[in-house]
């Protein structure tokens, strides 16, 4: 209960007091977005990487060689934990947006760092709005903004991964931009598996397979590596 008391305290401050950095941030996103998206890259790395240091999280990277340098990726991975964003954006070696459920922009204050990180927000059930939502993040990606998709599409702690949704996917075929599947065991170990309101100590493991250019494949290779994307996760988790 007090490292959850800490750490939500911490989170919360850090928010409101760093509501001038986001004012900054938004305007220089507005007159570059990638020099933008970069700066607030780095800004909320270091929030994130203070608020994982409270935690008391020891994170094992495994294959970060695996992602390409100075270019925008699509990555793909299994939905543990409110920590799966956190996590990942302390590790990748560039600025990522993620693909977030609307209702996060009802969060006071906090979505406001989320747009600056180059966010969006899917409504899941409005067909047509998510097409705009996709054709949104594909253009980000050209522009060289790395996004985060989970296709499972909500949280998910059972051994065995829920359905994928394979739409995000063109936003990686139609931006020519390199998918790296990306594994995260134990993250909900953190905060979703303990007890209400009781953040602990936890090793957890992150690990990028090679990436893979969907836009190179056959129409055929294409849908067998996609449908391959589950297996390939639940293989690197077993591997542990």
């Amino acid at each position: 209960m007090l490292r959850f008391i800490i750490a939500i305290t911490f989170a919360i401050l850090a928010v409101i007091f760093c509501i001038p950095k986001h004012i900054y941030l938004k305007n220089q996103i507005k007159k570059d977005e990638m020099t933008g998206w970069i700066k607030s890259w780095k800004f909320v790395r270091k929030f994130f990487k203070a608020l994982l240091f409270i935690c008391g999280t020891k994170i094992e990277v495994r294959g970060l060689e695996n992602i390409p340098k100075d270019e925008a990726v699509l990555y793909v991975g299994n939905h543990r934990s409110y920590f799966d964003i956190i996590i990942l954006h302390t590790i990748t070696p560039g600025p990522v947006g993620f693909i977030a459920k609307k209702e996060f922009k009802k969060i006071p204050l906090f979505h406001y760092y989320m747009d600056d990180i180059g966010c969006l927000y899917l409504d899941r059930d409005n067909p047509r709005e998510g097409l705009k939502t996709i054709s949104e993040a594909t253009e980000q990606m050209k522009k060289g903004l790395s996004m985060s998709l989970f296709p499972e599409g909500t949280r998910n702690h059972q051994p065995e991964l829920l359905p994928f949704k394979p739409g995000g996917y063109r936003m990686a075929e139609k931006s020519k931009c390199a998918i790296v599947v990306t594994s995260m065991t134990g993250f909900d170990d953190i905060f979703e598996n303990n007890k209400p309101l009781a953040i602990r100590k936890r090793h957890v493991i992150i690990e990028f397979a090679p990436p893979v250019y969907p836009h190179e494949l056959s129409k055929d290779a294409r849908k067998e590596f996609y449908d391959s994307i589950p297996s390939k996760i639940m293989e690197m988790q077993a591997g542990k």
